[in-house]
């Protein structure tokens, strides 16, 4: 009876000691699913899109970025229209990024989607919030559309914004 006793305490110890609770054992399936979305769909790309502004970082962001990038917006101060193309985009979402200290982007409903060129192109027209703290205080809150252009190169490939025209009301 007690070398029976000493196995199973021995037996015990050895179970658990191999159980650490403070480093539970690792889950099958990509742990960042819930925080990143499938870059194949496009609520996917608007997902990804919103954590990456959220969290302020720029390697999030440029992979959504695609190489032949415009981004077009109205300027109603010099009533014109302007544009600019993919460096200044990152570089100004660089500074954006640096200089918030909070970014909060709500994605509302899609006001029209459309698919073409065999699944290889989007339009998408949806609603957005933003609001946007400044490390100086200030803080700005807006709202209004984003008509996006995403492409990709198959129906398998991650979507890309290609075109960006900005239908907001700052």
């Amino acid at each position: 009876m007690p070398r029976r006793l000493v196995l199973m305490t021995l037996g015990t110890a050895l179970g658990l000691a191999a159980c650490n609770p403070f480093a539970p054992a690792l889950e099958e399936g990509d742990p960042f699913a819930d925080l990143l979305g499938d870059p194949t769909t496009i609520e996917g790309f608007f997902t990804n899109f919103q954590n990456a502004y959220e969290l302020r970082d720029l390697s999030l962001y440029e992979p959504l970025i695609d190489s032949g990038f415009v981004f077009v917006y109205y300027d109603f101060e010099a009533q014109v229209e302007r544009e600019w193309r993919f460096s200044q985009e990152l570089e100004s979402t660089r500074r954006l990024f640096l200089n918030a200290t909070t970014i909060q982007l709500r994605w509302n409903q899609i006001l029209s989607q459309d698919l073409f060129d065999a699944g290889r192109q989007a339009r998408v027209v949806r609603s957005f919030n933003l609001m946007i703290a400044l490390e100086a205080g200030d803080s700005f809150r807006g709202d209004g559309n984003v008509n996006f252009l995403l492409v990709r190169p198959d129906s398998t490939a991650p979507w890309k914004l290609r075109r960006w025209r900005d239908e907001s009301e700052f």
